[in-house]
């Protein structure tokens, strides 16, 4: 409406200039700009209907007329405005929501309590459907291809060489974590393990005393290499789950089932054993019993006090440091355990070559 009016206002402006001109047409001077200058009476006559059309232009500018509009007709007029451009309806429907808020304002009602609760009831109700959905995926598609990779990975020897595809099964783990099952993956992945433990030290229960060193060790090293493969494929589930939620570390946490499943059950034979064998050398190879010492100090560090003498032979550090007063007992001690060898049968080598003592 308002342009219709200015433009009425444009037109009668024009028409009526150019009847002015007309008018004072002989008396028209052009000055050196090319603009006409009128001489006459008829220039005032002009320039007094050029200010009223402005002025009763810019007064209906200034105060245009409204006409009273409903509320539906207000919302009517908004969607037809929003539909009329590129992209309206994505703009509609983003906005219904604060459009039907409006309108209830105007019509001084508000939106119903049953409405609200049952949005809340339907968003609810399809959370849980998909959490029920996700972990029924997990169950049947996730950890079953997970749990036959893990057994295969903890029953081989350190010597052979098992085909497994260790990005399927980082695939798998990458995705139980994005899925928000890594509570359920790390509960089943040390229940797992923690029955392959077990079975182990009933495997170990039977075995007779002179074979235990040998046993544990073969167990540990085993446990140990199947370790260095499964851990590296649960690397996305330790950073993002059991370093930054649990603060722990994965392999730290797998060790320890061995310690309290395995290592804890047989350390009552186990540590005689090992003080004879130490005793009386090469009785078992010191391969052995490097690994088995050293692997139940890393395990417990605490079972050193049990036999200092045992893990000072392969952990250095453990026993006090030497003070002076005390070199005769060292000395002597190592006296006794030279002529300890000898006697076993470890001759000294040949004393020939040796350099004579200033003394001699």
């Amino acid at each position: 409406m308002q342009r219709l009016y200015h433009s009425e206002s444009r037109r009668t402006f024009t028409l009526a200039g150019m009847e002015a001109m007309e008018d004072d047409g002989p008396n028209r001077k052009d000055d050196h700009n090319h603009n006409y200058c009128p001489s006459g009476g008829g220039g005032g006559k002009v320039r007094t209907y050029v200010s009223s059309q402005l002025s009763d232009a810019a007064a209906a500018v200034k105060q245009p007329v409204c006409l009273p509009v409903s509320a539906e007709e207000q919302v009517a007029r908004r969607g037809k405005a929003w539909s009329g451009t590129a992209g309206g309806t994505k703009f509609m429907d983003s906005d219904s929501s604060s459009e039907s808020s409006e309108v209830s304002e105007l019509d001084g009602s508000a939106p119903s309590g049953s409405s609200v609760e049952g949005k809340f009831t339907l968003d609810t109700t399809s959370k849980f459907l998909l959490n029920a959905m996700a972990v029924d995926d997990y169950r049947k598609n996730h950890w079953p291809n997970l749990e036959k990779a893990i057994v295969r990975l903890l029953i081989q020897n350190p010597t052979d060489h098992i085909s497994v595809s260790y990005a399927q099964i980082y695939s798998y783990v990458y995705k139980c974590v994005c899925q928000q099952h890594s509570e359920l993956l790390y509960n089943d992945l040390t229940s797992k393990i923690t029955s392959h433990l077990q079975q182990i030290s009933t495997n170990l229960q039977a075995s007779s005393l002179e074979n235990l060193i040998d046993n544990f060790n073969v167990a540990l090293t085993q446990y140990t290499a199947s370790l260095q493969c499964i851990v590296p494929v649960f690397m996305y589930f330790n950073k993002f789950y059991i370093e930054s939620k649990l603060n722990r570390d994965l392999r730290e946490d797998l060790m320890r089932l061995f310690a309290v499943h395995v290592a804890e059950k047989h350390i009552d034979r186990l540590m005689p054993l090992l003080i004879e064998a130490h005793s009386m050398p090469f009785q078992v190879q010191p391969s052995t019993m490097a690994n088995v010492v050293k692997g139940l100090y890393s395990l417990r560090p605490e079972w050193a006090q049990l036999a200092p003498l045992l893990f000072s032979g392969f952990i250095p550090q453990i026993n006090p440091p030497a003070v002076e007063s005390l070199l005769s007992d060292y000395a002597a001690h190592d006296q006794k355990l030279q002529m300890e060898l000898s006697m076993n049968g470890f001759p000294r080598g040949d004393q020939s070559r040796k350099r004579a003592s200033e003394d001699s």
